[in-house]
């Protein structure tokens, strides 16, 4: 680890300026809000998430059957299903990831006695029965009040599989699969707006080359049609992390035949071997995995710059719909099932994550974290006693949901910075705001420094700010602390109130490692 340097970053621009300098003997941090700059508007659907047939996410995690000991509501854990009612969840991503490519909706309608078992290719070689299928998918998206994304078959399906599943969906007429879908007992249809033409074509979605899956995309596009009022919103199954050619190929092939493209990264040490343990790790891992977490703007912006020589008038966007970090499974637990522990080093990632994306609300539009439960980093963890815990995660989405659907304000920000391995820099904080409805103003802030305060001037003249209404913190004594089944309430949020405001000037003392979420009036 080298020294610490002044940092002058301003973030809602193109301009980073490096300036030397000693390392300071206490942490002081500036930050100025630019309301009159203001233009986009955080889209709810950031703050989306993803449901994959993997491990326990579905089976154990969202979905019981009605017939379980563990209390549940039509099937669904009653706790599962209230916690992420908490979240306000706008949007949710099904069947999967890999699995999506596997998956034949037909076998999953119908009597659930009737539903023929199947092999979980992808992950461990689970047997699954099929009981959670079309209708308990969209029955659970009406429950928690959010838009069901859809992630179609084109790996191994047929466009008129994928066609007939939309007519099932979404057609209220007299055609044969909306009365199937009647038969099975659901009258009126549903409302599906997003459709995901297949998923990672270039790897586990069929190992295609970006042309041959740009041609196919415009085919299956045409047969999956809008019923009756329903709109489909389409997206292509666009690049992993550095694939800038694909991003660039599709842009040219397929252009504005899709409404979105998606792109996936995430905080990963690497593909082959050891990706390190959840819980085990030191500081100079903490700071590495930021400096990776970080390096999604640099990724955002390079599939921004491409798109925009295709789109200069932002027609399409960009959806991140699977984002977050990827740990070495947590020993126990079953192999292929990706079940990790979650720790503060987690709910820092979400945080820096949300104010990147909060940058780029003009072009980026969606974003789903993998994922919703028991894999990889989720919100919640379950287990077949009906013991649940929320993890850090979990708190960051609840404390950043003030910023769905608010106007972004623009910021500038002044803090140190600290060199990391591979050649990596980070700031030791991060911050975002925005402007509700409502007129309150909501300043999301992260103290990445393990070890020291940071006191953080916010000059807020611009938005004649009189009162602090909330403060929210969330913090820990180790940076791999985290919640368990027997103790569920290690890392909590907690009132804050360490703040003052004088003469259009607000003095913020954030603790070591810590996220902090302001209310203003």
């Amino acid at each position: 680890m080298h020294g610490l340097r002044l940092t002058v970053a301003v973030f809602w621009g193109a301009i980073v300026v490096l300036l030397p300098g000693a390392l300071a003997a206490q942490n002081n941090a500036t930050i100025k809000i630019y309301p009159e700059q203001a233009k986009d508007t955080i889209p709810k659907e950031i703050y989306g998430h993803f449901a994959e047939h993997l491990g326990s996410c579905i089976y154990g995690g969202l979905w019981v059957g009605e017939d379980s000991n563990i209390p549940n509501t039509d099937g669904y854990r009653t706790d599962v299903l209230n916690a992420l009612k908490e979240l306000k969840i706008p949007v949710l991503r099904w069947p999967g990831g890999c699995f999506a490519d596997e998956y034949h909706w037909m076998d999953g309608i119908g009597p659930k006695d009737k539903r023929p078992k199947m092999v979980n290719n992808n992950w461990g070689g689970t047997i699954e029965d099929n009981s959670f299928g079309t209708h308990e998918f969209l029955n659970l998206c009406e429950q928690l009040g959010c838009e069901p994304y859809i992630s179609g078959n084109i790996g191994s399906g047929t466009v008129e599989e994928l066609a007939k599943w939309v007519e099932y969906m979404t057609s209220d007429g007299d055609s044969p699969m909306a009365n199937l879908r009647r038969r099975n007992g659901r009258d009126k249809a549903w409302k599906v707006k997003y459709l995901g033409v297949g998923n990672e074509s270039w790897g586990c979605g069929g190992d295609m080359r970006p042309e041959y899956y740009a041609d196919l995309y415009r085919r299956y596009a045409v047969y999956c049609r809008n019923f009756g009022d329903n709109r489909l919103y389409k997206v292509a199954s666009g690049a992993s992390d550095y694939d800038y050619n694909w991003t660039d190929v599709l842009m040219r092939n397929i252009g504005k035949r899709m409404h979105g493209v998606s792109l996936h990264y995430y905080t990963v040490k690497g593909w082959h071997g050891s990706k390190g343990a959840a819980t085990v790790f030191d500081k100079d891992d903490f700071y590495w995995t930021v400096g990776k977490c970080l390096e999604i703007e640099q990724v955002i912006k390079r599939h921004s710059e491409i798109m925009d020589r295709y789109d200069r008038e932002k027609h399409i966007d960009l959806l991140v719909d699977e984002w977050g970090t990827w740990w070495d499974e947590e020993p126990g637990t079953v192999r292929g099932h990706l079940y990790q522990q979650n720790t503060l080093r987690d709910a820092f990632i979400a945080s820096l994550t949300f104010d990147i994306f909060h940058k780029y609300v003009s072009r980026v539009k969606m974003a789903n974290i993998a994922q919703i439960v028991n894999v990889l980093q989720a919100m919640i963890l379950t287990n077949d006693r009906g013991e649940m815990a929320l993890t850090p995660t979990y708190h960051v989405f609840n404390m950043y949901k003030v910023h769905q659907d608010a106007l972004s304000l623009p910021l500038s920000l002044v803090c140190d910075q600290t060199d990391v391995r591979d050649n990596r820099t980070i700031p030791m904080l991060s911050a975002t705001a925005s402007k509700d409805r409502n007129g309150l103003i909501h300043l999301s802030v992260s103290n990445i420094d393990a070890d020291h305060m940071q006191t953080v001037s916010v000059d807020v003249a611009g938005l004649k700010i009189g009162k602090v209404v909330n403060g929210t913190i969330l913090t820990s004594p180790n940076l791999t602390d985290h919640n368990t089944f027997e103790k569920p309430q290690t890392v909590v949020p907690a009132k804050f109130g360490d703040v003052k405001i004088t003469n259009g000037m607000m003095q913020i003392k954030m603790p070591a490692k810590s996220i902090v979420t302001l209310e203003l009036k």
